[in-house]
């Protein structure tokens, strides 16, 4: 039922799967209104019926509403943990525990296709949204319920489904050709501003000292056009090394 977009972080690239998971994401949800589920997605027990006679025009109307800060309640079917267990466990036991609201950011938040009983949206939104409560919440608001029955992620950060390949694309191509398909590491930090060091700041910069700079906040941080990792940027004007890169064969904080 879920498809799309899932990044792969090899080597160095490791480095900034966390930031992978803490950015925004884009998906294609499906919904099916007129029908709840234990799930709120189409793998769960149905558990009412409702008839459907909105329309289009107050289908959009209602979207506004879900756009900006809000505060989302996690469904009981996550992977979510209470006492060390997760709450997927507690919920096929019939156990339904009481869950804090978090707050979650949609940015945009668009109708793609209409047709009655079903909608097909683009939602693009920050980490820890789940779209499963945000169809059932839609779905409230429209007085006849409904559930997800298709999502499919599009973007995250600034990848992009349509450069990614398949397992199988991948299984096909020799595999002496396979290490030219990835990415390179600074394709998960372009959202970033850049900073180019010369030679004698980026030694420094390499072995774990500050230096100059003219910028404030996070930095991607290269020298001759190879990345050395991400700074951070205070107002002191000093360049702080906060996740470094290893490269091949460097010596840069070896004595001279």
């Amino acid at each position: 039922m879920a498809t799309g977009l899932l990044p792969l972080c090899f080597g160095e690239a490791t480095k900034f799967s966390a930031d992978l998971l803490g950015a925004d994401k884009t998906y294609e949800a499906e919904l099916r209104f007129g029908m709840t589920t234990r799930t709120g997605d189409a793998e769960g027990e149905v558990l009412s019926e409702s008839p459907v006679t909105f329309d289009e025009a107050a289908l959009r109307a209602v979207l506004p509403q879900f756009m900006g800060k809000q505060l989302q309640v996690p469904p009981m079917y996550s992977a979510l943990k209470r006492d060390g267990k997760p709450l997927y466990e507690l919920a096929r036991q019939g156990i339904e525990v009481e869950r804090e609201a978090r707050e979650i950011t949609i940015h945009r938040l668009e109708l793609l296709e209409f047709s009655g009983l079903k909608a097909r949206l683009l939602v693009r939104c920050s980490k820890g949204t789940y779209i499963r409560t945000l169809a059932e919440d839609i779905g409230k608001s429209l007085g006849c319920g409904a559930h997800l029955t298709a999502l499919r992620r599009t973007e995250v950060a600034d990848l992009v489904l349509p450069r990614a390949l398949s397992l199988e694309e991948i299984a096909a191509c020799d595999e002496s050709q396979r290490a030219s398909l990835l990415q390179p590491v600074d394709s998960l930090l372009q959202g970033l501003p850049r900073v180019d060091l010369d030679e004698p700041s980026a030694r420094r910069f390499s072995c774990g000292n500050p230096v100059a700079c003219d910028r404030n906040g996070l930095c991607r941080v290269y020298a001759e056009d190879s990345l050395l990792g991400l700074g951070l940027a205070d107002e002191s004007g000093l360049l702080h090394p906060k996740r470094l890169v290893k490269q091949a064969g460097d010596d840069r904080c070896q004595p001279d």
